[in-house]
């Protein structure tokens, strides 16, 4: 008896290089929403710039191919979120997950309450919560609190560059934040809530911005699984646009080989020591970092350091 075998199918991986700004929904995690946003544009390659909870939507870039190397541009970049305060009361996550801990009346000014805001802009510090995926010996903070262990945390230091109320009904509040890395916002609205005096915690929270990159110009699961390939392609921002206010550096040929083969330049230019990213005639080539006259590559593009291989073969073919 002969056993006819159906026909299998692979998923066609692409090379995509670039990001994209995906406005992540509520309840899915990021690392759920980049393994759905890769097989939707079916790239070989793909990454997030950093994790947004189950219970926060918003911006979430997705790096594909190269980009995902330059992701850390976005690591240490200022965020900005608006988030719903529930007022009176508090919980044992900080958030609308937990359980209710103790509940208090809700009776505050207008000057009481911008006094209390005054306190938490510019430099404060912080003690990240025991829900969190802050890492400690290789475990997520959370995972140890699911077993009733509490770890000892160190307070860390951030910035809250920017803190105002957008609105205020009955026993909500909703603010608008811009942070420094490493903010909590389930944390800042506990301890404003405290501060006021009645206690809160976070019912909402929404990441509107990361450095450059705007919610508005981000899209949806949805709007992308309408689109046609060629459509969601053009969604795709340019790897360059990770790093926009970075010096530029165009180098020619020989230097970029050089480069390649990781050698220092020493070149004479008018720009700041740090980090500036280098370009050939045919475009974006990858980072280096200036110190004095030298030049030494940080972080190269893959087909740079293959072209680099094949010229070195040439060479030693036409010796």
């Amino acid at each position: 008896m002969t056993t006819t075998r159906k026909p299998q199918f692979r998923n066609k991986w692409r090379a995509i290089d670039g990001v994209l700004l995906f406005d992540k929904p509520l309840e899915l995690s990021s690392n759920d929403a980049l393994q759905k946003i890769r097989r939707l544009f079916q790239a070989e390659k793909a990454g997030h710039t950093g994790t947004l909870d189950p219970l926060a939507t918003g911006l979430l870039p997705v790096c594909f191919g190269e980009a995902t190397k330059y992701s850390n541009c976005l690591l240490d970049a200022d965020k900005s979120y608006t988030a719903l305060l529930r007022l009176g009361q508090t919980t044992t996550t900080g958030d609308a997950e937990g359980e209710i801990l103790a509940e208090r009346p809700v009776c505050f000014t207008d000057a009481e309450l911008a006094a209390v805001l005054e306190q938490f802009r510019g430099p404060i510090n912080q003690l990240p919560p025991m829900h969190s995926a802050l890492k400690h010996q290789g475990r997520p903070l959370y995972e140890y609190i699911r077993e009733g262990i509490t770890i000892e945390r160190a307070v860390r230091e951030v910035i809250i560059h920017e803190l105002v109320v957008n609105r205020r009904h009955d026993l909500e509040m909703e603010i608008s934040v811009r942070c420094s890395k490493g903010t909590y916002v389930r944390t800042l609205a506990e301890d404003i809530g405290e501060a006021l005096g009645c206690g809160a915690h976070l019912i909402g929270l929404r990441r509107t911005a990361i450095a450059h990159f705007k919610l508005g110009n981000g899209y949806t699961l949805a709007q992308l699984s309408e689109m046609s390939e060629a459509e969601r392609d053009a969604c795709v921002l340019p790897l360059v646009s990770l790093m926009p206010d970075m010096p530029q550096l165009v180098l020619d040929d020989v230097q970029i080989r050089r480069m390649a083969q990781g050698q220092r330049l020493g070149l004479d230019c008018d720009l700041a020591d740090g980090n500036v990213s280098l370009y050939g005639t045919g475009g974006f080539v990858g980072v280096g970092i200036k110190q004095g006259r030298r030049i030494a590559p940080l972080r190269l593009i893959s087909g740079v350091a293959k072209l680099a291989a094949r010229t070195e073969l040439t060479e030693v073919v036409e010796q």
